[in-house]
């Protein structure tokens, strides 16, 4: 089965000024194959999310190799990582970060017209994602008037308007109380089962991570499954 993102022996250390470093990954090795939904499970301040920064082309290790859908990402031009990361690459966030000048349906449109999608099939695309969450009678809201648990789908539904291959997520309803984060979090696997595109989850809850097919923890560094 084909992998959609590959880490090869990923390393990562932060210096904080001579001699004090930290080793916040230590030849990570991790692969996600196509359609499928993996668990990364660990406390905050473990490094999560420096891996799925490094995952996603966001930030680069210190050595290793870094595969998307069978690419060598680990030394490209930043203009193709770039490219990769709009086309390929859907994040979201514990906080939505939706602009809050728009409605959610217009956080849908812009990164669809910013890669050349015409604006009427940009609309419609933005809608089909909202219908899909429970929110089309909110289209027109701005963030400010819809709810915590609609703010974070409308942010998963604007992760998924490119159709990318591999979805990155840190904590994706950390924000929410446990009761709107299992509702949010079963609509955002709905969303992802019915695309086909795999998925690297961060969270530390595990009631969360037994709906994924399989779920690895970082220990120190090291990556191991759970």
């Amino acid at each position: 089965m084909t992998d959609i993102l590959a880490l090869n022996n990923v390393s990562k250390t932060y210096k904080l000024g001579q001699p004090n470093q930290i080793s916040v990954l230590d030849k990570v090795n991790l692969k996600v194959r196509k359609g499928e939904v993996v668990g990364l499970i660990a406390p905050s301040g473990a490094g999560k999310s420096t891996l799925l920064h490094i995952a996603g082309l966001l930030d680069n290790p210190d050595d290793g190799q870094i595969k998307i859908n069978n690419v060598d990402h680990t030394n490209l031009h930043d203009r193709k990582r770039t490219k990769t990361r709009r086309q390929d690459i859907g994040f979201i966030y514990q906080f939505h970060h939706l602009l809050p000048e728009f409605t959610a349906i217009e956080n849908l449109i812009l990164p669809q017209l910013a890669d050349g999608v015409k604006t009427s099939n940009a609309m419609h695309r933005a809608m089909e994602l909202l219908v899909s969450v429970n929110l089309e009678n909110r289209a027109y809201h701005r963030p400010a008037e819809l709810s915590g648990g609609e703010q974070q789908r409308v942010a998963f539904c604007r992760a998924m308007v490119n159709s990318p291959k591999l979805l990155l997520a840190d904590e994706p309803t950390g924000n929410l109380d446990p009761d709107t984060a299992m509702h949010v979090f079963k609509l955002l696997m709905q969303l992802v089962r019915k695309t086909g595109m795999s998925a690297l989850i961060a969270t530390h809850n595990y009631e969360l991570s037994k709906l994924m097919d399989r779920q690895v923890a970082l220990q120190k560094g090291q990556l191991v499954e759970v």
